[in-house]
């Protein structure tokens, strides 16, 4: 095998690690729900997130993309007054979080 099918094959072996982690975090994000732990819960979450972000790079999305398409969701379903905006203004939450977010790095 030459050194690109090596890191073809390497890449699509992490891509394909990376999906399972996407769902045993999921899996160990209901078991950290039905136990009420908060810590569990949050660490379980920051995970998925992680693993997120990892698998957009393996598959060649920038973190910046991956973002911007976020927000854009974020304020897409604040437009649209989803149910969750409406009643309890979470995307309205989250968005300026992102802006504070963004503000702070700068």
């Amino acid at each position: 095998m030459s050194r690109g099918e090596i890191d073809i094959a390497r890449n699509f072996k992490t891509i394909e690690w990376l999906k399972t982690e996407l769902i045993g975090g999921v899996a160990n994000l209901f078991r950290a729900m039905m136990q009420n732990s908060e810590d569990a819960i949050v660490d379980t979450l920051v995970n998925i997130i992680i693993t997120g972000y990892l698998l957009c790079r393996r598959l060649g999305i920038s973190p910046e993309r991956l973002e911007a398409k976020m927000e854009s969701k974020v304020r897409a379903n604040m437009d649209a007054e989803h149910e969750m905006e409406k009643w309890y203004g979470d995307f309205s939450a989250l968005y300026y979080h992102m802006l504070d977010r963004g503000k702070k790095k700068t």
